[in-house]
């Protein structure tokens, strides 16, 4: 069964039991696919549907923030339960030693000598790492391992 899929599945099973929270963040993904394959005119599989489900996660976490800044804890509650509900749609995410084991071995194939390098070690990293680890945390390990 597809990433996709499942999320269909998730979706009438949500319908059914009348959870309408679950039911509402499930519909924002599912509609955030489907805007996708219009877009590009494409089927998209389970390594784009976690893209936008990082993505739409980053937008909860950045609304979440604005929302308790703003004191408006009714509002932040919501964001984080859509949080909830789209996390579990994210293979399992990789430690920060994994992480930068991970850089190291990039930093080695592509052969990067220093800061200058980091696009092409970023955009490697994106390629393999993406939905297994959170790209802040990728960043990080990529200059901590071009400066030293």
């Amino acid at each position: 069964m597809t990433l996709k899929e499942k999320i269909t599945e998730d979706m009438k099973a949500a319908m059914r039991a009348k959870e309408t929270e679950k039911l509402g963040a499930i519909r924002l993904l599912t509609a955030a696919i489907k805007q996708k394959e219009v877009d590009e005119r494409l089927e998209l599989d389970d390594t784009a549907v976690i893209g936008i489900v990082d993505k739409l996660i980053k937008q909860r976490k950045d609304s979440i923030e604005a929302f308790q800044k703003a004191s408006r804890q009714d509002l932040a509650d919501k964001e984080e339960a859509e949080l909830k509900v789209l996390s579990a749609y994210l293979p399992a995410r990789l430690s920060a030693e994994e992480v930068a084991a991970e850089v190291k071995a990039i930093v080695a194939e592509v052969g990067a000598k220093g800061p200058g390098d980091m696009g092409k070690v970023m955009g490697a990293a994106k390629q393999r790492l993406a939905g297994k680890a959170d790209m802040g945390q990728v960043s990080a390990a990529v200059k901590a391992a071009l400066a030293g």
